[in-house]
């Protein structure tokens, strides 16, 4: 009795331990982020709090295993939410919104990950865009993800894919490769939506400070649950995606450019995105710079236009931004922005919508923003 007691003490502490090395290779890492803005939309005045001006708001869990040998065992699940509410950001309805992969890595062959992802294209256009893509005040991604009558048939990229096997090769002379396949997918926010089976392929080079990078990236038609005229739902048209990202360094500034297309194919005869002549191809040009003005203190400019072609949908846009750290992980920052939306372009910063008292799209509005906040990394 007293040799299984001492027995199953020993194995308990046996356990502990192994669940305390475990316990050592898993990091929980965020961000936290909330900025108050003044916003002028079409002549109406508007202030508000929200989150994730400078980065997005987030909680993740990092972990990795070495298997020996050059080998590593990664995960990484990672949910993004709303700071000054609490709730859970863009889809309530998905607990890790922003990642949930696992994978292994190899330092000689590369890695192969599993689960929702970043895709290729998003790596390649990450590091050339001065405000990093923010969700919430990037003009890149507001002209990326806007959406108008001319393109309601479209697909856009959406920096993140579900079901996704992704292929990303060692660094071989500053030069990588990436290959990413997905799986069909469905969201409930913020519409009902299936989308078909997504292809990405990028290569990116870095050395003498220069970067330069290209993808490109093919959707399978999707649907969408939304009524258009006498249709209960939009077929969403199959589409490809040339994206080409360009910075170079000197000195204390970095030159940013990125330029992408969107080229739909042709919606089938019948269809309601056909009957509304709703998928006309799109090209975003944005030239910018990010200056290290000292240690502490960084200013970001990007102007950008985005065209519908084939129509005389256009919006031109700028912004500005300063950031200035009070230490390693907290932050103070400044983003000041205009657009110009023309034809019946409604382009506008995420999560804002150009209307007018009556509800329906402005069409020709400008918009100014400002924004001041904070951001904490942990």
């Amino acid at each position: 009795m007293q040799f299984f007691a001492k027995t199953l003490c020993g194995g308990t502490l046996l356990l502990a331990a192994a669940g305390a090395a475990a316990q050592s290779n898993v990091t929980l890492y965020g961000i936290a982020d909330a900025f108050v803005q003044y916003l002028n939309n079409g002549g109406r005045t508007s202030y508000s709090q929200r989150s994730g001006g400078a980065a997005g708001s987030r909680i993740g869990l990092a972990g990795k295993e070495d298997l020996g040998g050059g080998l590593e065992a990664k995960f990484d699940v990672e949910t993004g939410y709303n700071l000054n509410n609490g709730s859970l950001f863009a889809d309530t309805t998905t607990l890790f919104y922003r990642q949930a992969w696992v994978g292994l890595f190899d330092r000689k062959y590369g890695s192969l990950t599993f689960g929702r992802q970043y895709q290729p294209t998003f790596t390649v256009v990450y590091g050339a865009d001065p405000f990093g893509l923010s969700e919430t005040l990037s003009p890149l991604s507001a002209a990326v993800l806007a959406v108008d009558r001319n393109t309601l048939a479209t697909q856009s990229i959406t920096g993140r894919t579900s079901n996704a096997v992704l292929y990303q090769s060692p660094d071989v002379g500053g030069l990588r490769l990436y290959a990413m396949y997905a799986f069909a997918a469905t969201v409930t926010q913020p519409v009902p939506a299936s989308t078909g089976n997504v292809l990405d392929l990028a290569a990116t080079y870095t050395g003498h400070g220069l970067y330069a990078g290209f993808a490109y990236q093919y959707q399978h038609p999707g649907t969408e649950t939304i009524a258009v005229g006498p249709f209960s739902s939009l077929n969403l048209v199959a589409m490809e995606h040339f994206t080409g990202a360009l910075t170079y360094r000197f000195g204390v500034v970095n030159i940013q450019l990125v330029y992408t297309y969107a080229r739909p194919k042709d919606a089938s005869h019948g269809s309601a995105a056909a009957s509304v002549g709703a998928a006309h191809p799109v090209s975003i040009a944005q030239i910018g710079a990010t200056i290290q003005a000292t240690p502490a203190d960084v200013i970001e400019v990007a102007g950008l236009e985005r065209n519908v072609r084939g129509s005389h949908d256009n919006t031109p846009a700028i912004e500005l931004g300063y950031d200035h750290l009070l230490s390693k992980r907290t932050s103070l920052y400044v983003r000041a922005g205009y657009m110009k939306n023309n034809g019946t372009a409604v382009t506008s910063w995420p999560g804002i919508r150009v209307v007018i008292p009556t509800g329906a799209p402005d069409f020709g509005a400008s918009q100014t923003l400002v924004a001041a906040g904070i951001s904490h990394r942990f």
